[in-house]
């Protein structure tokens, strides 16, 4: 399993790059959620989103106990749940307070690594959770060592820039999928390409990491029928698509049955060839010609460039990230290596020019040295 460290956290705040949702499970039974838990950690998933049911609480905090310091944990401050347990949302501080308490109890805890608002998807939201002081109850938490890192989840670009202009977020749950960054999505796919690409890129300059939800599009990439492109792509094409976006650390998809967790654990050993999402290269409308996106079709390279990371710094490192421009120079096989052999440029399946990005790029990082 590969982890992947908060960059506003500490040296053993990492997390697995797959991680859990578990807001489709609170229909499995009890002892079944546990025994999925335990698995899941026992195969190295340390990172859990708890927007769920109220049937889930008890069962994850049984699992957890004993363990805790083993797994990191989001909650959503305005996810609440009625009398028979269902989800639903509110903007009611009392509410939102009685609530947070209560999973505290259930999970068996006295913190959460991450207290997020909740579904701030338009400005009134925002507004809302700062005018009935859930914003300022969530700084008291952290004040309090009781939330450790203040986050949010959202499906909107614009909403999330105003959010990362507070200077409180240590963490985004944001929808990612190629469908969604491709607009080929549906009413949650929320922003243009650039917009969206912007977004993520900013989060990684800023050192604010990104939980990925929906990275299946809700099942409908899995299969030819729901598609929006006409051709499925498989759990592992979707899960490596998106932990390769910028500033993201871990994706959650949801599970159901112990048989849909065995079909993911797969993926920390799946091969290259089946994480390989550049099918989408030959999707109608992916509106992604020309434009690399770090997904090493191109590998390998005859001189050993990661051509996949290069073109991730360089971009990052043009939209202000110092970070990544950092990470290239300690590169052991960098651009100027390049031998112009046109390898990589024969395997792109998006028609990058490879041989003038790699001039292009070693060019750029030359003068930044200066």
């Amino acid at each position: 399993m590969e982890y992947r460290r908060l960059p506003h956290g500490g040296e053993n705040e990492r997390f697995s790059v797959l991680g859990l949702g578990m807001g489709g499970i609170g229909k499995t039974p009890p002892e079944e959620i546990e025994r999925i838990i335990s698995r899941a950690i026992d195969n190295g998933i340390n990172f859990f989103d708890l927007c769920a049911a109220g049937s889930v609480y008890e069962p994850f905090g049984r699992a957890i106990a004993g363990r805790r310091e083993q797994v990191f944990i989001q909650v959503h401050f305005g996810a609440v749940y009625d009398e028979q347990g269902e989800y639903g949302w509110c903007r009611d501080f009392d509410t939102i307070k009685r609530t947070f308490l209560w999973e505290l109890e259930k999970l068996g805890t006295d913190y959460v690594d991450f207290g997020f608002l909740h579904c701030v998807d338009e400005d009134e939201d925002l507004d809302k959770l700062t005018e009935i002081g859930v914003v300022d109850y969530l700084k008291q938490l952290k004040a309090w060592g009781v939330v450790h890192h203040i986050g949010f989840s959202s499906h909107t670009p614009s909403v999330a820039n105003r959010i990362l202009d507070l200077g409180i977020a240590d963490m985004m749950m944001f929808s990612i999928n190629p469908a969604y960054d491709y607009e080929m999505g549906d009413e949650y796919g929320i922003g243009s390409v650039g917009e969206r690409a912007e977004l993520f890129a900013r989060c990684d300059r800023e050192g604010v990491g990104i939980s990925v939800m929906k990275p299946f599009f809700a099942g409908q990439l899995l299969t030819a029928e729901a598609s929006p492109f006409g051709t499925p792509l498989s759990h592992y094409q979707c899960l490596q698509y998106a932990i390769d976006r910028p500033g993201v650390l871990t994706a959650v998809p949801g599970v159901q049955t112990m048989e849909h967790l065995e079909a993911l654990l797969g993926f920390s050993s799946s091969s290259d060839e089946e994480r390989d999402y550049s099918v989408i290269a030959s999707f109608p409308g992916t509106i992604a010609r020309g434009r690399c996106v770090y997904c090493n079709h191109c590998q390998p390279c005859p001189v050993g460039i990661d051509i996949g990371i290069v073109n991730k710094y360089y971009d990052l490192a043009k939209a202000g990230d110092d970070i990544a421009a950092n990470h290239y120079t300690k590169l052991s096989v960098a651009a100027d290596a390049c031998i112009a052999c046109g390898h990589c440029e024969s395997r792109c399946p998006f028609s990058v020019k490879g041989e003038a990005r790699m001039k292009e790029i070693a060019e750029y990082f030359a003068q930044r040295g200066k």
